[in-house]
């Protein structure tokens, strides 16, 4: 994502200023009595009244049974609003569900969130405040707790502070290196996925980029089989151009296609489309149509177009089952039998406006299913990256949050957890970073290896640099 370094400055400001501001005064929630079991375990457990994803509220179900939601109603403190959840909306045992309601109706600074049932006159659950989220009003523990002030996490567990984690120094070499010749790529690098002796880049602008060894620290254009200036990407059919912010390849390799994460079509700017896109790199073409297309914005919060997919990564299923990964659609057991032919694991995609990251089981054909939601605790996502040796998911963030990386491990629950927050290396200015790799075991010496980040903005020249990160 590329815009004007001024409006950048003021979002990171107005990031910061919801983090200083302290709550003066919140109602706790009230809770009718339910009218039955089913409607017992529904509770209202996250709004949001602000930001990029104002008019906000999450449901979680904290019984033991899958309940249907379908037809239940949503109000503000005004009877006369409406917004009915969709027929078949299901929520399963320990599941979050968010809606954005504001096309019904706003959720103000003195205001209040009902939920009834689809009769419209039995309240199940209701929560009132009397001043703006900050960013987020949260139950704690989920279902169960009173309402307080707390990170932004729609459609995942609310962050209560539990975590502790406090950042700490980079956990490698403090210096950094540019990785690139001056000038050789521009500006709108992002994201970013080694592969062996290939690093494969995704320019947002729409180019996919083939990059080689430039001797034993940096990196150049392939100059064979068309790739010489990147190759522009096109929606399937050959239309559009896809804002293409993240890359990453499955347990086939490239030689099973390249998957890029999208946050819209660039030639429509102004909308969403929040899309996961596969293509076939084995030509000479110099222009490449997706062969399939995961469209998922009907299943994401809306954010603004250009605050959506940022970063995207592959977990193998093998991998996710030996930790007893948790599937957030079902509330058991990840099982891959349940998804039919699919690429052998979960695609993970960062959101930047709301810093969340979701798992998606995308199947042939173009379907898929959500099965994890997981609050990054940072401002926003800029990249995300899985690293098999240490079975760890690294998120990014960019210059917003300082620069700032963090390490998620799947926890005894079968979640994705935070494991350790770090700061960018001490000899790294707060670049625009929105892309970020790292080497495989056998780039391994004297106990580092290296890293590569790429710079949205192209600072001094330069969209490629280098780091080391223990091994």
């Amino acid at each position: 994502m590329t815009e004007p370094r001024a409006r950048r400055w003021r979002r990171s400001l107005r990031v910061l200023l919801v983090a200083v501001a302290g709550p003066t005064l919140a109602v706790g929630a009230l809770t009718a009595p339910p009218a039955h079991a089913a409607a017992d375990d529904i509770r209202i457990n996250e709004v949001v009244t602000t930001g990029s994803v104002n008019d906000s509220v999450e449901l979680y179900n904290k019984g033991t049974a899958t309940v249907d939601l379908s037809g239940w109603i949503l109000r503000d403190d005004n009877d006369s609003s409406k917004y009915a959840i969709a027929s078949g909306t299901t929520l399963a045992p320990g599941g979050f569900v968010a809606f954005d309601v504001h096309n019904a109706f706003g959720l103000g600074s003195d205001d209040e969130a009902r939920l009834y049932l689809a009769d419209g006159t039995t309240l199940v659950d209701s929560f009132s405040w009397t001043q703006h989220s900050d960013p987020s009003w949260s139950r704690c523990p989920d279902g169960t707790g009173a309402f307080g002030s707390a990170a932004l996490t729609l459609g995942a567990a609310n962050d209560c502070g539990s975590g502790g984690i406090s950042a700490t120094a980079w956990p490698g070499g403090s210096s950094v290196a540019t990785a690139d010749t001056k000038n050789a790529f521009g500006s709108d690098m992002s994201g970013l996925y080694q592969e062996g002796s290939v690093l494969w880049a995704a320019q947002n602008s729409g180019k996919l980029w083939r990059l080689v060894p430039n001797g034993s620290t940096a990196w150049k254009a392939d100059t064979a089989n068309g790739w010489t200036s990147g190759k522009t990407l096109r929606f399937p059919g050959g239309s559009g151009t896809p804002d293409d912010e993240g890359v990453t390849l499955t347990g086939s390799g490239s030689g099973g296609g390249v998957y890029v994460a999208s946050e819209r079509n660039a030639d429509s700017s102004g909308t969403s489309r929040l899309s996961v896109l596969k293509y076939d790199v084995s030509g000479t073409a110099t222009t490449l149509s997706a062969a399939t297309e995961w469209n998922l914005t009907s299943d994401l919060p809306s954010v603004g177009a250009n605050l959506g997919l940022e970063g995207i990564t592959w977990v193998p299923d093998a991998t996710l089952t030996a930790a007893g990964f948790k599937d957030a659609s079902t509330g058991a057991a990840y099982n891959p039998a349940n998804y039919g032919s699919h690429t052998g694991g979960v695609f993970f995609v960062g959101v930047e406006g709301t810093g969340m990251i979701y798992g998606y089981v995308l199947q042939d054909g173009g379907t898929f299913t959500r099965v994890a939601s997981v609050g990054s605790g940072m401002a926003g996502v800029m990249e995300l990256q899985w690293e098999p040796q240490a079975s760890r998911l690294w998120v990014v963030c960019d210059d917003t949050c300082s620069g700032q990386h963090r390490t998620l491990q799947i926890n005894s629950s079968g979640v994705f957890a935070t494991t350790d927050v770090y700061n960018r290396p001490s000899g790294m200015d707060n670049f625009n970073n929105e892309g970020f790799a790292v080497s495989g075991s056998d780039a391994c010496s004297g106990g580092t290896k290296p890293v590569w980040w790429s710079d949205d903005s192209n600072d001094s020249g330069h969209a490629l640099r280098r780091g080391t990160v223990t091994c």
